[in-house]
């Protein structure tokens, strides 16, 4: 298997899309809001509709952490008027 670069070729440089990735949380910030999110899951058959609350925290926390843009919650798919929690869970 060869590995020489041909000349004339441009390399590829990878660039992360705008929005539907971000870094992983290697220290963990949020693995306690990001494992009640996944129970929950679990827990009603992968229906995210039901785990609403829990999604919320989770992208609270990677927002406070800065793991990922701050975003405007209606932009996220939460209106203002909902009462859910942002960041760290307070149950």
């Amino acid at each position: 298997m060869s590995t020489a670069m041909t000349f004339g070729q441009k390399t590829f440089i990878p660039t992360p899309p705008d929005k539907g990735s971000f870094p992983l949380d290697h220290e963990g910030l949020c693995k306690k809001t990001m494992s009640k999110y996944m129970k929950c899951l679990f827990n009603n058959n992968s229906d995210n509709s039901m785990c609403r609350t829990e999604a919320k925290e989770y992208l609270g926390c990677r927002m406070e952490h800065n793991l990922m843009a701050k975003e405007e919650w209606a932009n996220l798919g939460f209106p203002e008027d909902n009462n859910v929690v942002q960041g760290n869970s307070k149950k």
